[in-house]
């Protein structure tokens, strides 16, 4: 089917009206949710409600990754329209880029200079402000400046939510980071669309 379809498979069916408590004949144990070290019983809600029904204390994390111009801030979009929640945060990798020394700076003018490598990437700042959302705790997220490649002196205020959703190119790239991610979803698209898409966006 499309990918339209199979996301609607993969993301939970919520709905503003309570669904009546149903028994079902071929199954005696409740609907399981394995989470890395967690398992949930969802009893048919989505896996950011607890056994109970009520909202869990920690926040979902959903992992997004793809190459550069796959279409994941897409796929968050469909995500977030999908999901039955008052609360979410997209949170995006492009935001932790490290700052540019001078060197480094000539190397970006001359397009020497590697941003898909997990180098390019704080990935210790990215950890705490996840973790910190995750916990339902405010942050402060830096704002990346791509024309001079230095972090804004102002950064944004960020609040804790029920789903953070977290993409980038690197978002599988570093072992703590892959514990705090409830759900990863990796969005393969083919080499040539994603140079033509990068070659539109770069133009424009």
């Amino acid at each position: 089917g499309s990918g339209e379809d199979s996301l609607d498979r993969l993301l939970p069916h919520t709905g503003t009206h309570r669904r009546k408590s149903a028994t079902s004949l071929s199954k005696t144990e409740p609907p399981l949710l394995r989470t890395g070290t967690r398992t949930i019983y969802t009893a048919g809600r989505p896996p950011w409600y607890d056994e109970h029904g009520a909202q869990s204390k920690e926040a979902f994390v959903i992992g997004l990754c793809g190459g550069s111009a796959s279409g994941k801030t897409t796929v968050s979009n469909k995500i977030i329209e999908a999901l039955d929640v008052p609360w979410v945060v997209l949170l995006s990798m492009d935001s932790f880029y490290k700052g540019l020394s001078s060197e480094e700076q000539v190397l970006a003018a001359n397009n020497d200079y590697n941003f898909d490598h997990p180098g390019a990437f704080d990935f210790e700042l990215l950890v705490a402000t996840l973790r910190k959302l995750k916990q339902g705790k405010s942050v402060k997220i830096p704002v990346y400046d791509f024309t001079t490649h230095r972090r804004q002196k102002d950064w944004k205020n960020v609040y804790g939510a029920s789903v953070i959703i977290l993409e980038g190119i690197m978002a599988f790239a570093d072992k703590e980071l892959l514990q705090l991610l409830d759900m990863k979803i990796f969005v393969d698209t083919d080499s040539d669309i994603r140079l033509v898409r990068r070659l539109r966006r770069d133009i424009t």
